[in-house]
């Protein structure tokens, strides 16, 4: 029988259980996809913990993306038995065995494994959507990188070097900053060694980051406001670190825009974004200018410990959970 993490009380990820269920015949217009894979991202360790903004009813199972095999189809033209595909959900994707529709799929690009399109959409289509959607960024401006070494993290800088920013990365670890030097990044910046406003400064002649890529929040967000160039645009990706609070004379004086990023959010409310997202980033992947960094790969037992690797910054990029 297919196994799934059930969430059925709000806590850490121990308070998760692995269960059976019975598979499900399908409706006209469902797809079955055995799982190879599923991606490990913060959003499903605050879902399980009642602290996203998404709260499904319990019990229900985290995870939002996902890669596999298609074994079965029902009613549905242009995905057929053998295909090999990405899953998009909002939950549910740590499971050995999904059900889904075909507007829920994204065919896996050839260049990648199961475990790489199954950590692809939702680091780097948030990048995406950060950078290009909402910030806009253009050549020669200077990006600055929080939390370089996470996933979403690395996308950024991996996706704002491909489009001609110089890319400062910033992170906790040399081992961090090295990975993400091979993904483009210009000036690396320890968070230990020097504060990171300076060393912007410093690293622009005291002009300031044109972008600010924030998936950290917190401390990291308001000493970012005392390094930017006149009209940047600070992107609010996340709050690992906090909440962080806003200085708005500094904004002001900056000529400076704050810009909340959700990118599965935006896709909901005009779906055209969601397909430039990824026909671009499809088209990247197949060309081999992007790719996932996994820095782990583990059973599909060993649910809580491949989420407490996130939870305790041990995690170098992505987290792959296996199923086969």
């Amino acid at each position: 029988m297919p196994r799934a993490v059930v969430c059925r009380e709000l806590g850490p990820p121990e308070r998760l259980r692995l269960e059976t269920f019975a598979s499900a015949p399908l409706a006209q217009g469902q797809v079955r996809v055995a799982v190879h894979a599923a991606g490990i991202n913060f959003p499903d360790i605050l879902m399980a913990a009642g602290e996203y903004q998404l709260k499904p009813d319990l019990p229900f199972t985290p995870g939002v993306e996902a890669a596999g095999e298609v074994t079965e189809v029902s009613g549905v033209a242009d995905v057929a038995v053998g295909d090999k595909v990405i899953l998009k959900l909002r939950h549910g994707a740590y499971v050995d065995e999904a059900v889904v529709t075909p507007a829920q799929l994204m065919r896996l690009p050839s260049t990648f494994d199961y475990a790489e399109g199954a950590t692809f959409l939702a680091a780097h289509g948030t990048a995406y959507h950060a950078l290009i959607d909402r910030g806009q960024i253009q050549p020669s401006e200077v990006l600055l990188v929080h939390g370089a070494g996470g996933g979403v993290g690395l996308a950024a800088v991996e996706i704002g070097k491909l489009l001609g920013a110089t890319v400062i990365a910033a992170a906790s670890s040399e081992e961090k900053l090295a990975v993400a030097q091979a993904k483009g990044a210009d000036h690396l910046v320890l968070y230990g060694r020097e504060p990171f406003r300076d060393a912007v400064k410093r690293l622009t002649e005291g002009r300031g980051a044109d972008v600010v890529f924030d998936p950290v929040g917190g401390e990291i967000f308001a000493n970012s406001l005392r390094c930017i160039a006149w009209g940047a645009r600070i992107l609010v990706i996340g709050f690992t670190g906090g909440i962080g609070l806003a200085r708005t004379n500094l904004l002001m004086i900056k000529g400076a825009s704050v810009l909340g990023v959700r990118a599965g959010e935006a896709v909901r409310k005009n779906p055209a974004l969601g397909e430039a997202r990824v026909r671009a980033l499809t088209a990247w992947a197949e060309a081999g200018r992007i790719r996932p960094n996994i820095s782990h790969r583990l059973p599909l037992d060993d649910y809580a410990q491949a989420m407490r690797l996130l939870m305790d910054r041990k995690a170098i990029g992505r987290v792959a959970l296996m199923m086969r």
